[in-house]
């Protein structure tokens, strides 16, 4: 799972990263308004933790440009107001969850986990493709009830096709959802094509061989 965070504290922005990395997430993390308005724009996040008071403009003014440009991310706010307005006015923004500061990782760890299975999975902790089974908070893939060992970018790669079930997904699009903006720096995407052939073959070997399509010139597709 790729996250965005957007936090001018420089400690909190760290403490919060470091957490999320050890965690198995993708974490990013910007301090100001304009750093996070070209993320936005460059990228698609699984989830953005938000907090409403940058340096260089408001993080309502962010949740309302998310909105008006149809993305779909998630949004945590992280915040010291703790107001019932406050809280009111993020929520009508367009946020999915409010959390004052200060507050414990693992319970803003909990709300993200929460937010991503109500966006992805309809609330259950699990994701299923027709025998395939993804257990979102154990992170375990099984087949026909047989596991499924992962490494953890093969995980995520099958989560991103997993989240998009039916859809092809570009090279470009993996790339940036397992590596963030470190696929800028990549002179190829061959290491998807890498990815997605030890992916395959995992789940041939438990008797799955076409869950996992290649779409040539196109990408890539989970079908159900």
């Amino acid at each position: 799972m790729k996250l965005l965070v957007i936090e001018d504290e420089i400690s909190l922005l760290q403490s919060i990263q470091e957490y999320f990395i050890q965690v198995d997430f993708l974490c990013e993390g910007v301090t100001t308004y304009v750093e996070a308005i070209r993320k936005i724009d460059d990228f698609n996040y699984d989830c953005i933790i938000l907090d409403i008071n940058l340096p260089d403009g408001s993080g309502l003014e962010l949740l309302k440009y998310l909105r008006e440009y149809k993305k779909e991310e998630g949004v945590v706010i992280i915040s010291a107001r703790d107001s019932l307005n406050d809280k009111i006015t993020g929520l009508n923004y367009g946020a999915d969850d409010y959390i004052t500061k200060p507050f414990h990782l693992s319970e803003l760890n909990a709300r993200v986990k929460a937010l991503i299975r109500r966006k992805y999975a309809q609330g259950v902790n699990v994701l299923e493709a027709g025998n395939l089974k993804l257990d979102l908070l154990s992170r375990i893939v099984t087949w026909e009830n047989q596991p499924v060992v992962l490494t953890k970018n093969e995980y995520n790669l099958l989560l991103f096709l997993a989240n998009n079930k039916n859809r092809v997904v570009s090279k470009q699009a993996i790339a940036e959802h397992i590596y963030g903006d470190q696929a800028d720096n990549m002179p190829s995407f061959d290491f998807v094509y890498s990815h997605i052939k030890n992916l395959k073959k995992k789940l041939k070997e438990r008797g799955c061989e076409d869950l996992v399509q290649t779409v040539y010139g196109l990408g890539y597709k989970l079908s159900s």
